[in-house]
């Protein structure tokens, strides 16, 4: 059976993988189930730069295939802003209820037809012969008060107007089928599919 090293240690992003990954055969491994492994400082000025910087340095590390993300939200009213900053936006050791206490604040002077944004999730995949790219967007409104209780991170402030629900108001499952990291996941997923890397259950 193939197996798959995803590079993360947060256990909202393994299970919202493990969920998407359900339907075929592999071993999905993450950087929890080992005592050490490389630090990467996430200084790209991209999602790219970042996913390829922790994917590079954990497949030298273990030396077996890998993947790495770097998503976050994007707000062109605040200069695109957080960006690639949305882990650490009110600080290095932020929470994310500090990440969205700053956004409301910073949000509220924009007009509401100018609250767009976008989640967007790059991943990096590396094994022994390829280097490979998938990303996933998924376009909403930044709301300013916390609405739903699932999810983690911006979800209970991203609106997504077709559903009239913020991603923190979506189960797993629905919110899979259309988030950023649902996407990306699902391309990298069809890319092992069609590379015979691993089998449909």
């Amino acid at each position: 059976m193939f197996t798959l090293l995803a590079g993360t240690t947060n256990k909202h992003k393994l299970l919202e993988i493990s969920e998407l990954m359900s339907n075929i055969r592999l071993k999905l491994i993450s950087l929890s189930e080992y005592s050490g492994y490389p630090e990467v400082i996430e200084d790209g000025l991209t999602f790219k730069e970042n996913a390829y910087k922790k994917a590079r340095a954990y497949y030298d590390h273990f030396k077996q295939p890998v993947f790495a993300d770097d998503s976050g939200l994007v707000v062109p009213a605040l200069n695109n802003a957080p960006g690639v900053f949305s882990a650490r936006y009110a600080g290095a050791n932020a929470t994310y209820a500090d990440n969205n206490k700053l956004l409301i604040n910073k949000i509220q002077s924009v007009p509401v037809e100018q609250r767009i944004a976008r989640f967007v999730c790059t991943i990096s995949y590396i094994d022994h012969n390829n280097s490979e790219f998938f990303t996933g967007i998924t376009e909403g409104i930044i709301i300013t008060e916390l609405t739903g209780t699932e999810g983690f991170g911006y979800d209970p402030l991203f609106f997504i107007p077709s559903l009239n629900k913020t991603y923190a108001q979506l189960s797993m499952q629905e919110k899979n089928k259309l988030s950023h990291r649902g996407k990306a996941i699902l391309e990298l997923k069809n890319y092992l599919i069609a590379r015979k890397l691993v089998l449909t259950s």
